[in-house]
């Protein structure tokens, strides 16, 4: 309480030397509090614009251009860490600490993102501008929604209970600081307080969102019941009826397989019949994705290295088209040395392959496969091993694949998530399928390196984020998870 006060007290002090300034940066930062002295947030429909642009163009940081990917599958069976950087060996190896760099970033990235979009989902309705058409306030209202909710989604994976901050303070004074204590210093919320936001939010952003969108890094409907879909099959209890919904919602919508799997990875077919949600980049000065030059190249050693168990995987099911496409082989000798691979026949994955800065790479966040795959998954749980089988036929054939043997329920649920390793491989999914479908700690201690030998010792505390201690010593009202 001390240091709330003396933080708060720090706050009005600098307030009032700035009376007529807008005060945009509040401590804690992290925990997305976007202050200001003025009562109108904005006055014009175009200031609401360049709000709901400035959150799209988040989704080219640091958190989803790299991490994004490191969390999905670097900290899963997929991939080694890789590069030389010790937090990102923690979270290969399980070892995360509450003072891990990563951790603390990802949680200022994704709290900072949500302190960008809560003005907007607040004020779009309030905007006292006569030109701004209802529609068109509807449909922002909705796609920030969207964005909120897709943040809690990535935070309530990664951490469990965790503060909602859903309001902006607009004012700080003396007088309130009873009223914006909670506003400032949340405690973390219940899991299914979280999820009951997210939920609310994607359900928002159903009413209102655009049905489609040629570019694919714009908000539409078909986003928002795929991740609705991905939402119900990770709450607890799992609700397979909804999962079977969304994801029907999305095929019967504008999407399809492409013929060929390689050309969702190269780059002859950007925003393609396939994609969902796509991030888009223009290669130029200002829009260009950095990220991609952190996972091929030869100029130093890169992250997310292809493990010798997903290696082994995709030649075990003689899966050469997926395995084209995801992996490439080089020769770096005499660049960098690895424990796992050989420097003549050296790993990188390759659905990014543009990575000679700028690059105008884009990230395909969410695909038709994906949920296809997800219909199958729900389905086998409904007991519709057969309808299961149908939809997973349908991925592999696309790959020449045969169709799958599995006729059981248990069998089914194997070759779902075998289906789901090779065709989203390096998409950043692995960790959270393995997650949701309490498969972690056996599949992970059951991953082997190159000489057949176990590489990890996962734990129950460990399939959760320590809270970064920075936001602990602001915050006094959060708890940290077991075992940290």
């Amino acid at each position: 309480m001390k240091k709330i006060i003396i933080t708060l007290v720090s706050i009005i002090a600098v307030l009032s030397m700035q009376s007529c300034e807008k005060f945009l940066d509040l401590e804690p930062v992290s925990q997305g509090i976007a202050g200001q002295t003025d009562s109108v947030v904005y006055a014009t429909a175009a200031e609401v614009e360049s709000a709901l642009a400035g959150a799209y163009g988040d989704f080219r940081n640091e958190y989803f251009e790299l991490d994004y990917y490191v969390n999905g599958d670097a900290q899963s069976d997929d991939a080694y860490a890789g590069a030389d950087n010790p937090a990102n060996f923690q979270i290969d190896d399980y070892r995360i600490d509450a003072i891990n760099s990563n951790v603390s970033r990802d949680w200022a990235y994704l709290y900072g993102m949500i302190g960008k979009v809560n003005p907007i989902i607040n004020n779009v309705m309030l905007v006292p501008d006569t030109t701004f058409p209802q529609e068109r306030r509807n449909e922002i209202l909705g796609e920030a929604s969207f964005i909120r909710a897709f943040l809690y989604f990535q935070a309530v994976q990664l951490w469990g209970d965790v503060p909602l901050q859903l309001k902006e303070v607009t004012s700080i004074s003396s007088e309130i600081l009873p009223d914006i204590y909670p506003l400032l210093f949340p405690p973390r919320a219940p899991i299914d307080s979280v999820y009951a936001v997210i939920i609310k939010d994607f359900e928002t952003a159903l009413l209102y969102v655009k049905p489609t969108a040629s570019n694919k890094g714009y908000v539409t409907t078909g986003a928002v019941n795929a991740m609705l879909a991905k939402v119900y099959a990770t709450i607890e209890p799992h609700d397979y009826n909804k999962v079977v919904q969304y994801c029907d919602a999305v095929i019967n919508g504008p999407y399809s397989l492409l013929p060929e799997y390689e050309d969702l990875w190269n780059n002859s077919i950007e925003n393609s019949a396939e994609s969902i949600f796509e991030i888009n980049y223009e290669g130029t000065s200002t829009n260009a994705n950095w990220g991609a030059s952190m996972f091929q190249g030869m100029d130093w050693k890169k992250f997310n290295i292809p493990s010798n168990d997903l290696v082994n995987a995709f030649d075990a099911e003689q899966d050469v088209i997926r395995k084209n496409s995801s992996i490439v082989f080089l020769d770096v000798t005499g660049k960098w040395s690895d424990n796992h691979w050989p420097q003549t026949h050296y790993p990188f994955l390759n659905k990014w392959r543009i990575y000679s800065s700028p690059s105008p790479q884009n990230y395909i966040f969410l695909r038709l496969a994906d949920i296809i795959l997800l219909k199958a998954e729900a389905l086998n749980e409904l007991g519709d091993v057969s309808g299961a089988a149908e939809l997973v036929n349908q991925v592999r054939s696309r790959v020449d694949l045969p169709n799958t043997t599995a006729t059981s329920q248990s069998d089914m649920r194997l070759a779902v998530e075998k289906e789901r390793r090779l065709e989203l491989a390096f998409e950043g999914h692995r960790w959270y399928d393995l997650k949701r479908t309490g498969r972690a700690i056996e599949v992970i201690n059951n991953a082997v390196d190159q000489d057949g030998n176990k590489l990890y010792d996962l734990t129950e505390n460990r399939l959760l984020w320590p809270i970064p201690q920075a936001e602990l010593d602001k915050n006094t009202y959060l708890v940290q998870n077991p075992g940290y």
